[in-house]
């Protein structure tokens, strides 16, 4: 014991110490993510085909899958410096609670104003914008971070920013929303009936709070109908995942100094940003043979992508007009329960982690709400951050694989990760302290609905 308290509740890297260059966890991989396919033609997406939609830089990061690191811009590690390198905390406090020989570590991603990790990409994508001399950029927002990071990264870069925000959300977090505006950003309720897609999905599901797939298809119009700008999305994408890497190499990095090898990594998973970012260094180390980890993924019993969700082609968005992804999905046309963990929301999943999951490097787990805010409230009373509820999906497993532990006497090192921050979410928390918080698991008939309207895809 003596010797693991020369381990400091948190580790910090110096500046000297951040990652100068992306990971690319595509190009370890035998089995490479299925491409992206035209809706009309069924055909791999080009470069061409896509630069309407996104930044032409990023569709550069997005298509390829052989280069293992890209040089992060100097503009970028420079506003980086404002919030990172993040700590890596050791949850000693946590650890003597549920008296576990556990040691549990967590990679804290809330300490930004945007409170989590989004911001590692919202720069990103807003610097390649500002480089090809572009007005603006649109995007969606679920829990509201993403939209956030990404009106912070904009103001920053001196460009317009418009968001669609899943309508729950837009009505149970007005706080994010000012925020965002507080940072410039124009807000709008998804689905609203400022789009053709918009007016299509309220006639067609009246009354709907919305997803993250409709609020995708929104911001696709606004953007490819508006001249200067381009869409950028905060999950899902490989060019996403890409820019997260940094939250994975940043936590190799501090374990690496005090030589701390884990044996369990867990991270929450919507759409599939942080957890693909978490993991990233570790599961390239798995593909290569050099080290083996437990890898799971935590999603949300309400939206079950990983653990109920076909692995097949399907649209990314709810309005159809995106292209295709050969993804686990719950079907493009899946709306889920207006659950509290608005950023774990969507349908389907990045194709870079089903195909990981359907190789067998990776486990799902899913849970329901109820539980999920137990774990919460169990962790901020013992470590002192209230934390946003996606993130206490994986606060969820961790305690559970830490009793594990106890009931065992396995002295397992257990790292999660932390994306962010809950200071917006009380209107859950107060739903959760009033016994009002209910738990909605779809049906096997509800999902099958969905899944008869996938698209047929011979691929």
């Amino acid at each position: 014991m003596s010797n693991e308290k020369k381990i400091p509740y948190k580790i910090y890297l110096d500046e000297s110490e951040m990652p100068k260059a992306w990971y690319n966890l595509r190009a370890d991989m035998k089995n490479k993510p299925a491409p992206l396919l035209n809706p009309g033609t069924l055909e791999p997406m080009t470069f061409e085909e896509l630069t309407p939609v996104f930044c032409e830089d990023l569709v550069k990061q997005e298509l390829d899958d052989t280069t293992p690191y890209f040089e992060i811009p100097e503009e970028i590690r420079n506003f980086y410096k404002m919030y990172r390198p993040s700590p890596l905390v050791r949850a000693y406090c946590l650890e003597e609670k549920l008296g576990t020989p556990a040691k549990i570590y967590y990679k804290f991603e809330g300490n930004n104003t945007s409170g989590s990790h989004k911001l590692n990409s919202a720069i990103a994508q807003a610097y390649y914008a500002k480089k090809q001399g572009l007005k603006g950029v649109t995007t969606e927002t679920g829990a509201g971070q993403w939209g956030t990071a990404l009106s912070m990264a904009c103001s920053y870069l001196g460009l317009d920013c418009k968001v669609y925000m899943v309508k729950c959300s837009y009505e149970q977090k007005p706080f994010r929303r000012e925020v965002m505006r507080t940072y410039g950003a124009q807000v709008t309720p998804s689905p609203s009936m400022d789009t053709k897609i918009g007016q299509k999905i309220n006639a067609e599901h009246p009354g709907t709070t919305g997803s993250l797939g409709c609020a995708i298809s929104e911001a696709v119009e606004a953007a490819t109908s508006t001249p200067g700008y381009r869409y950028v999305l905060g999950s899902v994408l490989n060019q996403v995942l890409l820019h997260q890497s940094v939250i994975g190499l940043e936590t190799k990095a501090a374990l690496d100094k005090y030589d701390i090898k884990p044996d369990m990594i867990i991270g929450c998973a919507g759409g599939g940003s942080n957890l693909g970012g978490l993991i990233a260094p570790f599961m390239g180390e798995k593909l290569r043979g050099e080290a083996d980890y437990e890898i799971i993924a935590v999603e949300p019993a309400s939206c079950p992508s990983f653990t109920r969700g076909k692995f097949a082609y399907d649209f990314c968005d709810t309005g159809m007009v995106c292209p295709l992804a050969k993804m686990k999905t719950l079907g493009a046309d899946f709306i889920p329960a207006p659950n509290h963990a608005g950023g774990l929301r969507y349908h389907g999943m990045s194709s870079t982690l089903s195909q990981l999951y359907e190789d067998g490097y990776m486990k799902a787990v899913a849970v329901t709400q109820t539980d999920v805010f137990a774990a919460a409230e169990q962790f901020a009373r013992v470590e002192g951050i209230l934390p946003a509820p996606e993130s206490s999906h994986a606060i969820k497993v961790a305690i559970d694989e830490a009793l594990k532990c106890k009931e065992t006497g396995e002295e397992k090192t257990i790292v999660f990760g932390l994306t962010g921050t809950g200071y917006f979410d009380m209107y859950a928390y107060e739903k959760f302290h009033d016994g009002l918080m209910t738990d909605y698991i779809p049906t096997d008939e509800d999902l099958e609905k969905s899944f008869a309207k996938l698209p047929k895809v011979d691929k």
